[in-house]
């Protein structure tokens, strides 16, 4: 430990407004040691209450009344506090890096530590699980100089954004790209709605293989199928085959065919199954790091089949006053959260209401459980079929939230299914010119029904 480092950085905390306000929310008491750490909370505390710096006597008076100290270290803060306050000129620059940098290496050493007392059995909490967010949190630890983007001053950086080409994950669908103008971006939560059969899983099984192919890396989390099953949807899928007539291939047929594949494609795919109810966005976030230390993977894009029968992170399910409502957006929201944090676009599924399961104009008003789901997704579409639908082969696609196009242009468009493959196709365009249309969406509901006459 630099106890002169130490020192400087706790002088200018208390010194330095410019300096405390910019490195505060950023430095822990336990990056300190012995008696500068129980001085920093000492600081920390003074600052949150005064909104300000301290003086040298009303620092010591705080000192005086604390209970924190112990008679060895009341002594020497009296000691140091002189110098703790004198004026010493030191470049911003140089001072900015290097705590940035001494904060990195404690967060580190802190880790390393936290994790033999894990690996020890002698952490009161904590398990093994735990060692790949622990040291990924520590590695990520870094100052953040943003404070915002000024809309008069930023132009130049603006414009570039409106005209680069943004990382998207496309579709193998043209009506999908059109009305995500490419592709799914990162840091987006999408949710497929549909009733229970109707092909939820197919969807989000078709939309894997296909990134897959594409040679982007995959990770599917099932809660409700064996990972097993999901493989073999995404087989038959892939391979272009049956799924009843998969097990009929002999093995050398299956490897060789499998193998072809794994040639064609730069991406890699990962099947993680958790039990119904019990995984949440904690579970998630150490799978996606621990993937990243035993296996050098990072996704591109997550399937989470399916939405409804996760658990939060943040609230227990139904057991206090917590209702369906919160918990289904709480969920939504946790998970849109992953997304931002890993750059990732995030793809699940959510069941319609009971009405909605013979309903043949989805609308938001049959969203299973909570209508605050099209709040926090980007994109929100229903999968819908009828006998009329599955005799052509096709299912309904309706938009019901879209924040990267406008959703009344290809409003509502079908889709091709060939369910004993596990695919989807494009249909023949003249297959949708009864279908789509550029009306509201909120044309079927109650307040569409009432305004749809009205003429400014």
């Amino acid at each position: 430990m630099n106890a002169n480092l130490e020192q400087t950085i706790l002088r200018n905390i208390l010194t330095n407004e410019k300096f405390m306000r910019k490195v505060l929310p950023f430095v822990k008491p336990d990056y300190f040691e012995g008696v500068y750490r129980v001085l920093f909370k000492e600081a920390g505390k003074f600052v949150g209450k005064y909104n300000k710096l301290p003086t040298a006597e009303s620092f010591k008076i705080e000192i005086d009344h604390s209970e924190n100290f112990s008679k060895e270290h009341y002594k020497h803060a009296i000691e140091i506090i002189p110098n703790l306050f004198s004026k010493q000129k030191v470049d911003n620059n140089w001072l900015l890096d290097s705590t940035e940098k001494w904060c990195q290496d404690r967060a580190v050493y802190n880790a390393i530590m936290e994790s033999i007392r894990i690996i020890d059995g002698k952490h009161e909490t904590l398990t093994k699980g735990s060692l790949p967010n622990i040291l990924q949190t520590a590695l990520g630890v870094c100052f953040d100089t943003n404070v915002g983007h000024s809309y008069t001053e930023n132009i130049d950086e603006r414009y570039d954004f409106y005209h680069k080409d943004e990382s998207k994950i496309p579709f193998d669908l043209d009506y999908f790209n059109q009305i995500t103008k490419g592709g799914l971006p990162n840091k987006t939560l999408n949710i497929c709605l549909a009733g229970t059969g109707v092909g939820k899983s197919l969807f989000m099984c078709h939309v894997a293989g296909s990134a897959l192919v594409q040679g982007y890396n995959v990770l599917y989390v099932t809660l409700e199928m064996a990972e097993e099953r999901i493989a073999e949807r995404i087989d038959a899928n892939l391979l272009n085959l049956p799924i009843d007539q998969i097990h009929n291939l002999s093995k050398d047929m299956f490897t060789t065919k499998v193998a072809n594949l794994a040639r064609q494609t730069t991406g890699k795919l990962i099947i993680k199954e958790y039990p119904t109810g019990q995984a949440n966005t904690s579970h998630m976030r150490s799978l996606i790091n621990e993937l990243k230390l035993k296996k050098n993977f990072r996704p591109d894009i997550v399937f989470v089949d399916y939405l409804n029968i996760m658990s939060s992170s943040r609230v227990k399910s139904m057991g206090g006053a917590i209702n369906s409502y919160t918990y289904i957006k709480t969920i939504a929201e946790e998970l849109r959260g992953l997304a931002v944090e890993f750059d990732v676009p995030i793809f699940s599924a959510t069941q319609t209401t009971r009405s909605g399961f013979s309903n043949s104009d989805v609308g938001l008003e049959d969203t299973s459980e909570s209508f605050g789901l099209p709040a926090t997704a980007d994109l929100m579409f229903a999968i819908i079929t009828t006998e009329e639908l599955e005799g052509m082969n096709q299912l309904l696609v309706k938009q019901l939230k879209n924040r990267y196009n406008d959703p009344t242009k290809n409003k509502r468009f079908v889709i091709g299914v060939d369910r004993s493959k596990m695919r989807l196709y494009d249909v023949d365009d003249s297959e949708q010119q009864n279908l789509v249309d550029d009306t509201p969406v909120f044309d079927k509901t109650k307040a569409g029904e009432k305004f749809k006459d009205f003429k400014l």
